[in-house]
């Protein structure tokens, strides 16, 4: 998994590109965009919870400080860090 704790500035958002019930989880950062595997499906909210737990872990960051502002059904998402 990739540390990403060099992003995790308050007030940062962060556009993710999701895809739901991969074969592993992972996040990637591809140029402007973070790619996040997760192997949840997309079924009521499973995928998001999952994208945020692997967020957090990656940023090193606790998950409360991670909000979905953009994208709750989508695949891209925008998160921001509070």
């Amino acid at each position: 998994m990739s540390d990403l704790s060099h992003l995790a500035i308050p007030g940062a958002e962060f556009a993710v590109r999701v895809t739901p019930k991969a074969r592993r989880n992972a996040v990637d950062a591809a140029g402007q965009v973070l790619r996040v595997h997760v192997t949840a499906p997309p079924d009521k909210g499973k995928a998001n919870d999952a994208v945020i737990r692997l967020l957090a872990d990656a940023l090193g960051v606790a998950k409360s400080r991670l909000t979905l502002i953009r994208g709750a059904t989508a695949r891209d998402k925008t998160f921001r860090l509070d």
